[in-house]
């Protein structure tokens, strides 16, 4: 007898197979890549590692010793060579690789042969400045073309980098330079933000007094470079490059050797170092780029997740550049100056391929339809959405206002921990439904268990098997890395997510599991609460938390934005809860609900649900250090408490 994790109602029956049209150009366009991928799942990913560079080939494909993973053993290779050098050999150097628009609206671009030339320069300053294989260097800088530089110089010389968010505290970079030991800061005078500046290097400095490990300091001048200068520790980009040649040999590196480290935030509150290796790493983005976005050599590709995030690891530097694709690089954000800055930019570049987050998605839903009306997006083909469940009526609004009703979407489902994209569509072939990741990629074995790992309609989703860009674990942390991803249910990785399967077998992320909310012994997923409420036409964006109730254990607290021109009131707060009631069950029906103007997020877009149930609850404000904007959840605590009271 099985036993659901999660109970799964919310019911959606709508379909969208892909446009004759898409499907007749695709990259993939035969459903039996899934059947072939399944009968040799090793065969499948040496075929991608083939069309790749290798100084030496690899000897073994798998090594798999639960839960240590080591892919394409004995091959040597490297990233930086395969993004750059190998694109130069195959005469593709005058190509554009980077795109940029700064967000004062500075642009800049560099073709293949240019980036190749900027990375071996500052590949030789890093060397110059006693920077060498194996060393730990933090990134801490805005979204510009020499943040891809600085990644990919650490690439080249086999030092790993730790990108570091700008938007991050000093006492937050200190804690990530400390855990990482880096003997070198990589950084700016500033960046733009909304129109005002970001003090990094004020940051740096401040992180710096307690971080013995940096030896020295490296300033990009985005701004008017009048900060302090450290004697002795800090130098110019400038300068760093002065007399630097332009060729600069690539190290010939073990698959394994580590590529980056990336730290995500911890239950504990110590964030955690996740540590991605080379070969593996480069196989899995390599592919997925190339198969989900159905990259074409005209394609100008545009991820709008900051390089700070792993999203941009992926899919703004190494998946577009592993494929010889225009990736775009926009520096500030959606709504400076004005609430179409997106569509903008996509007129102005021409750009054919967008994936974006569905917190942005329903940011531009609320400032309404005749903002990206009033831009040409024709050129746009295909759409994604990455970093959490996007619910119907949201990827509903995505395909026809911003594609047209002819794009077809991937919604994509991947964390820090596993490199790339392990749950997606495939544009050419599958058939979407809003609000699914519909299959698994192709060599990918995930699947729905409950708690005693069996298999289920709803419960956790889980992946059997090892994949080319898994985590090899937390830096310097063996012990946590066992008990966080492979002590749960046995033998499997514990991906920490709720997920249901339909009938056709499509996967429905349902969240995080620690946001599963108990209501009178039934579990219930707060995504599928706050789908049934943005459903409402006069919803822009809902939180659903649980508070303790004596009899049902949780009751339901829903914070819900409305669309401009709507407004909150009594009549409003009884419509919507009668409507998640009609739309879900009774059971989902919220017991409160409080309107917000704004709801409290992550730099990164993500909603922090820990703090609405900290409002709540009636407790002391936890750490809101991490938040685009700290007022947010103070005020909305202030407002429950007046309503409550």
């Amino acid at each position: 007898m099985t036993h659901p994790a999660i109970e799964a109602l919310l019911k959606e029956e709508r379909v969208f197979p892909p446009p004759d049209s898409f499907r007749r150009q695709a990259n993939v366009r035969e459903e039996s890549v899934y059947e072939e991928a399944a009968k040799d799942r090793l065969k499948f990913w040496e075929k991608f590692a083939a069309e790749l560079h290798w100084f030496k080939p690899w000897k073994q494909t798998l090594d798999w010793n639960l839960p240590h993973a080591k892919w394409f053993v004995g091959g040597r290779t490297n990233l930086s060579f395969n993004c750059l050098d190998r694109h130069l050999i195959r005469g593709r150097g005058d190509k554009k690789a980077i795109l940029w628009e700064g967000e004062p609206g500075d642009q800049r671009s560099l073709t293949y042969a240019e980036l190749h030339r900027e990375v071996a320069r500052f590949a030789n300053a890093l060397r110059s400045l006693g920077i060498r294989r194996g060393d730990r260097v933090t990134l801490y800088m805005p979204m510009v073309p020499e943040l891809a530089v600085a990644m990919l110089s650490c690439a080249r010389i086999g030092a790993a980098h730790s990108v570091v968010f700008g938007g991050f505290s000093a006492e937050a970079l200190r804690d990530r330079i400390n855990d990482s030991q880096s003997k070198l800061v990589v950084t700016a005078d500033g960046g733009w933000r909304r129109g005002s500046v970001i003090p990094l290097k004020a940051n740096v400095d401040e992180a710096l007094s307690g971080a013995p490990t940096v030896e020295g300091v490296i300033v990009f001048k985005r701004m008017d470079g009048k900060v302090p200068m450290k004697g002795g520790r800090d130098l110019w980009w400038e300068e760093a490059l002065k007399g630097q040649g332009d060729s600069s040999p690539a190290e010939e590196l073990e698959s394994e050797e580590m590529l980056y480290l990336l730290y995500t935030s911890g239950t504990t509150g110590k964030p955690k170092g996740i540590v991605h290796t080379t070969g593996g790493y480069m196989v899995g983005c390599y592919a997925t780029t190339k198969w989900i976005f159905d990259l074409k050599e005209e394609d100008c590709f545009w991820c709008s997740a900051d390089i700070g995030w792993v999203t941009g690891h992926s899919y703004v530097v190494y998946g577009p550049l592993l494929n010889g694709a225009t990736t775009l690089m926009y520096e500030g954000a959606p709504d400076h100056p004005e609430g179409d800055r997106f569509w903008k930019i996509i007129e102005k570049y021409r750009v054919s391929v967008f994936y974006t987050a569905p917190t942005a998605i329903r940011a531009f839903m609320k400032w309404g339809d005749q903002l990206p009306k009033g831009r040409d997006l024709s050129s746009l083909r295909l759409l994604g959405s990455v970093g959490e469940p996007i619910n119907p009526e949201a990827w509903i609004w995505y395909h026809e206002i911003i594609g047209g009703g002819r794009c077809p979407i991937v919604d994509t489902w991947w964390q820090t921990e596993t490199g790339h994209i392990l749950i997606s569509p495939l544009p050419g072939i599958t058939t979407l439904k809003p609000g699914s990741a519909t299959r698994p990629f192709p060599g990918i074995e995930a699947e729905v268990v409950n708690d005693q790992g069996e298999l289920s309609e709803s419960g956790y989703l889980v992946i059997r098997s090892p994949w080319p860009g898994m985590l090899r674990g937390i830096y310097g942390d063996p012990k946590r890395y066992q008990e966080i991803y492979w002590s749960r249910i046995p033998g499997v990785y514990f991906t920490g997510d709720g997920c249901k399967r339909d009938r056709d077998g499509y996967f429905w992320l349902l969240g995080r599991v620690d946001d599963v909310l108990k209501v009178s012994g039934h579990r219930l997923s707060t995504m599928e609460i706050e789908s049934a409420l943005v459903d409402h036409p006069g919803v822009a964006e809902a939180a659903a938390i649980g508070k303790h109730h004596e009899i049902k254990e949780n009751a339901i607290v829903a914070f819900v934005t409305l669309k401009s021109g709507v407004a909150g009131s009594p009549q409003m707060e009884a419509e919507l809860k009668e409507h998640v009631a009609k739309k879900i069950g009774a059971i989902a029906r919220p017991d409160h609900i409080l309107f917000a103007a704004e709801l409290p997020k992550t730099r990164s877009g993500k909603i922090m649900r820990r703090l609405l149930r900290d409002i709540a609850e009636g407790r002391v404000l936890g750490d809101t250090t991490t938040l685009a904007d700290a007022t947010i959840v103070q005020s909305l605590k202030e407002k429950y408490e007046d309503k409550e009271g």
